[in-house]
């Protein structure tokens, strides 16, 4: 087991993310935590619900905690205000009240949604996030980002609300079909590429089965990292921003083809790649960035080329990212491996850098 990492969000908010492999099986280590709640209900998707569910459901209620469940569609299309407006029905039908709490288990969607549910529901409901995906263990489930998407883009209604505690079990890993696992990576070397050289030259020159062997480690490395981020800025006005590096053309990918082309960490890998292209040509960012940044996205069957994009629906996607102050953005830009950069500019200059 890698020992807790504690996150320290400000003073009085703390919580713990523990990455452990077989912690699925040994929920009794939970057991302070989870005598809190009369009740959890348990939000997850038809994909991990005949994996975990019942093994879940089973541990919690021999701490006297009843469980109810709600099962939703996978995918993007589930992470919606509509969907929102279910679970809401579905929690005045369990009763839950402000000492009962919601389970987020599953991916980024789950995580986002649920989390999202449970900060509006009676204006804060506890929630803990047992994240199964990648991307989720890595990034998703930690630092407290919940929302919605709407149709005109991702993630435009949301809150910052912390969990109460995140389990990481590596071993729902190996059920992830290879095109879900490489969607987290994305995510992996995305940390290495802002944060951390040594991972960065770790994922670059493992070979799959050294990876494999060492995963725990990866992700408790990753995790770290974005505690540190969080406890200097929860809420995104400074150095948390360096964690969206990527995601401005990535989330402009997911919305212009309808969720339907690209995940998540294959649109921020393709983001990645081709900033850092645009950065190198200004000076910006050190000769030779890019192609380090292709080679290991290859190597993790991630795409990393832009699709044909007609330039007047680009715009219109961009320019309601919800990252915009006025008429300025913050985007991410690296000096070279392992250290980012701040650059403000404004709509002009930013299509420069997408186009």
């Amino acid at each position: 087991m890698v020992e807790g990492i504690n996150v320290e969000v400000h003073r009085d908010y703390k919580y713990t993310i523990d990455v452990s492999k077989g912690i699925l099986d040994k929920l009794e280590r939970y057991r302070n935590l989870f005598f809190r709640y009369e009740k959890v209900v348990i939000i997850t998707d038809e994909n991990v619900a005949p994996l975990y569910l019942k093994k879940v459901e089973r541990q919690i209620e021999k701490f006297g905690c009843k469980t109810q469940e709600i099962i939703i569609p996978p995918g993007e299309s589930s992470k919606s205000l509509s969907m929102a407006e279910e679970i809401y029905h579905h929690f005045s039908e369990y009763n839950l009240t402000r000492s009962d709490a919601v389970i987020a288990l599953g991916g980024g969607v789950v995580g986002d949604l649920a989390g999202f549910c449970a900060s509006t529901y009676l204006r804060g409901v506890d929630f803990i996030q047992i994240p199964t995906t990648l991307l989720a263990q890595v990034d998703s489930s930690i630092g407290g980002k919940v929302g919605v998407n709407l149709t005109k883009g991702k993630n435009l209604v949301g809150s910052f609300y912390q969990p109460k505690s995140v389990i990481v079990d590596p071993r729902s890993l190996k059920t992830l079909k290879d095109r879900i696992f490489n969607d987290g990576m994305a995510e992996v070397i995305k940390y290495g590429c802002i944060y951390d050289k040594t991972l960065f030259n770790k994922l670059y020159q493992s070979t799959a089965e050294e990876l494999t062997k060492d995963l725990e480690n990866t992700i408790a490395t990753c995790c770290s990292i974005k505690k540190e981020v969080i406890e200097e800025d929860e809420r995104e006005t400074g150095l948390r921003k360096i964690l969206n590096f990527g995601h401005t053309l990535g989330h402009v990918l997911e919305t212009y083809f309808n969720y339907q082309k690209y995940t998540h960490g294959e649109a921020v890998a393709i983001g990645m790649y081709h900033i850092t292209v645009k950065s190198e040509k200004k000076g910006i960012t050190k000769y030779g960035t890019s192609d380090k940044i292709k080679e290991i996205l290859i190597k993790n069957g991630l795409p990393y080329t832009m699709p044909y994009l007609e330039q007047e629906k680009i715009e219109e996607i961009l320019f309601r990212d919800k990252k915009f102050s006025g008429d300025k953005i913050t985007l991410v830009l690296l000096k070279e491996i392992g250290e980012s950069v701040l650059y403000s500019m404004d709509k002009n200059q930013l299509v420069e850098f997408i186009i």
